[in-house]
């Protein structure tokens, strides 16, 4: 078992066993010790028998587990802080109900090292297979309630009464928490997907497919709309207009914000190389610092955490508040930016202006063997590109983290220069793979 960018993950049951499950916990028990460690899970029907396979395999270890049931995951991560105990999510984050996975936090809440994750992967390597100790953990009641509090308390006491919001719970982990964060603050609610039967999350809803919020914010004349991922842990937006606002959008705004009020680190944010070159261009103009990351949110807070810094994030809607929470968390994001809104009495659409976007291409190329020695094959195409492009965009050729693909991106000013450009690194891979 090999974690990706951000855990395992895979066809449920299949890819990730119950059995994978249990060794892992024992994996985590030998290399974060702890006399306790907390679980939680979206609304996957496989959820809970990973649960019970998790439990099994740290109480082999002498470990104690507590359940938050459904929850975010950032919800887990606040309770693995408050707590200081690891914790393990069971999760396939934005994937279809037929996936799972797991994600584990040391303790403090933080997503693993490079070195934990080696470490866990050599335990594993020594562990045997065996039969799985299924354990019906007990829940940890107030936790979710815990968390709550926290996310209603980040904006200082002030509310968002009367702004008109749709949420879009994508049948995930969010269902109960977001409605209840937002009623709390006085929001004019209008909540979507909020209803997981164990296979319907992600389907056709939530930031999978924005389609149902952005119908609901112009037929509700909504002043914002939120959807988040499967486990929460992301949110994009959608203004009044009915136009998306991403990941590079809302940590724009947020910049901006803080950086005015003096609460922005160095004046720095954090991004990974994915964001676009429109990004970069607003935080110039607003005077504000950049520094790119690999893919991934834990690469983002490894720099905030190195740094001092408070802000980073992900174009995919993973932002990370560094001084609120130790992960990206879509509620606490989602809420700081309908706070930015009501303070500067200033529609969302009109906030993420200050990035123009430059057209962006992204292919994604299914590799049947190693998505990495096809990267360095193609990679005299990949110079040849950028030097075509110079300052006029970007080329970001990767191998997937999570999945069998090679993820193609390019940005340029003129549309049919970013298509050109695309089409020769497309043919190039074809002809490598």
């Amino acid at each position: 078992m090999k974690f990706g960018t951000d855990g395992v993950r895979g066809l449920a049951l299949v890819d990730v066993t119950l059995v994978d499950a249990h060794r892992l916990a024992r994996a985590v028990a030998q290399v974060l010790p702890s006399t306790e460690v907390l679980i939680a899970r979206d609304t996957r029907e496989s959820g809970p028998a990973y649960a019970d396979a998790l439990t099994g395999g740290f109480a082999r270890a002498g470990v104690s587990v507590a359940d938050l049931g459904v929850a975010p995951t950032p919800a887990l991560a606040y309770n693995c802080a408050e707590l200081d105990v690891p914790g393990v999510m069971v999760s396939a984050s934005h994937n279809p109900w037929h996936d799972n996975g797991l994600k584990v936090f040391s303790a403090g809440g933080r997503k693993l090292s490079d070195g934990q994750q080696e470490a866990i992967e050599r335990t594993l390597a020594e562990l045997p297979g065996e039969q799985v100790d299924a354990v019906t953990p007990p829940h940890l009641d107030l936790a979710l309630g815990q968390y709550a509090d926290h996310v209603v308390a980040s904006i200082d006491g002030r509310t968002l009464d009367g702004l008109a919001v749709v949420i879009d719970c994508g049948h995930g982990a969010a269902s109960e928490v977001a409605p209840a964060v937002l009623e709390r603050l006085g929001a004019d609610l209008t909540v979507l997907n909020a209803s997981p039967d164990g296979r319907n999350i992600n389907d056709s809803c939530g930031s999978t497919d924005l389609t149902p919020l952005r119908q609901a914010v112009l037929a509700q004349g909504a002043a914002a709309g939120l959807a988040f991922d499967g486990d929460a842990d992301r949110v994009l937006a959608v203004d009044h207009r009915g136009v998306v606002v991403d990941g590079d959008g809302i940590i724009a705004i947020a910049a901006i914000d803080r950086n005015d009020r003096g609460l922005l680190a160095d004046g720095m944010v954090v991004i990974t190389i994915m964001s676009n070159l429109g990004f970069h261009r607003a935080m110039a103009a607003a005077g504000v610092d950049v520094t790119e990351t690999p893919v991934g949110d834990r690469h983002v807070l490894d720099a905030l955490d190195r740094n001092g810094w408070s802000l980073g994030g992900e174009q995919s809607g993973h932002v990370i508040f560094r001084d609120l929470a130790t992960t990206g968390d879509g509620l606490l994001t989602g809420v700081q930016m309908l706070d930015i809104m009501g303070r500067r009495a200033t529609s969302l659409a009109d906030l993420a202006s200050v990035v123009e976007r430059v057209p962006q291409l992204l292919e994604n190329l299914y590799v049947a063997g190693d998505a990495g020695a096809v990267l360095d094959a193609m990679a005299p195409d990949v110079e040849s590109a950028v030097a075509e492009l110079g300052a006029r965009g970007r080329v970001v050729v990767r191998a997937s983290g999570t999945e069998p693909l090679l993820r193609i991106m390019v940005e340029a000013d003129e549309d049919d220069l970013a298509r050109a450009v695309t089409d020769r690194l497309v043919r190039a891979a074809t002809a490598v793979g």
